[in-house]
């Protein structure tokens, strides 16, 4: 590990951006300055964003400070993740192969499709009548 005294990762899904701050710590993870559990109440959100830190062992070895804007809350969980995994790859770089293997490194591209001219939304057409 580095003699720096925090490390940066950005996390993107969907339209949520999520700018994390690691540093060694006690394991205390504050989104929007309020805590992980209050932030995010359902248990999937809470797994979601812990599991860089399960899939690396580092449970407990790293305070997050994130702040998260735009997108939903799956969309804002799935960035943090992200940008937690990005943060630790810069904090210890033998854990980029662990966090790749486990898709945590790439980038989930999947967004809403934009709706199209003559559609009812990004494919639906109006119902055909032939008479």
């Amino acid at each position: 590990m580095d003699k720096q005294s925090y490390f940066y990762g950005t996390g993107r899904r969907k339209t949520a951006v999520a700018r994390v701050k690691l540093t060694t710590g006690n394991g205390a993870i504050i989104v929007d300055g309020m805590p992980l559990e209050e932030r995010f109440p359902s248990l999937e959100h809470q797994r979601i964003i812990t599991l860089p830190f399960l899939t690396t062992e580092s449970t407990g070895k790293y305070n997050a400070v994130i702040k998260v804007l735009g997108g939903g809350v799956t969309g804002q969980s799935g960035a943090i993740s992200h940008g937690i995994s990005r943060a630790l790859v810069k904090a210890d770089e033998r854990f980029k192969p662990i966090l790749r293997q486990n898709g945590l490194l790439t980038r989930d591209a999947r967004a809403k499709e934009r709706k199209k001219p003559g559609l009812k939304r990004a494919r639906k057409a109006p119902q055909y009548t032939k008479r």
